[in-house]
């Protein structure tokens, strides 16, 4: 896998539990799967320049189930990271989310 920050993070996952939480500095983000811990720390410190204190990670598992009741979909398994910033940094990704 490259180092490339732009390949690592996928996307900010916004929700109304996401919006909540950045309250307390603490940030949702779709990441590859192949995605280690600190080269996640490096790729948010890099693309917003801000200070990371931690990093958690957790795979959601995929899910089935079904449209018209005999046509079986299922949403791909993918890896999300809850990033915790320092004392009074944000990011504006964020901010007009309520």
């Amino acid at each position: 896998m490259s180092n490339n920050v732009y390949e690592i993070l996928r996307r900010p996952l916004i929700t109304e539990k996401s919006s909540q939480q950045s309250e307390l500095r603490q940030y949702a983000f779709e990441v590859r799967r192949e995605a280690t811990k600190q080269q996640i720390k490096e790729a948010i410190e890099t693309l917003f320049d801000v200070d990371v204190v931690k990093v958690n990670t957790l795979v959601s598992p995929a899910k089935r189930g079904r449209r018209l009741r005999r046509v079986v979909v299922r949403n791909a398994a993918y890896k999300k990271a809850l990033v915790t910033l320092a004392e009074g940094q944000t990011i504006d990704v964020f901010e007009g989310v309520k």
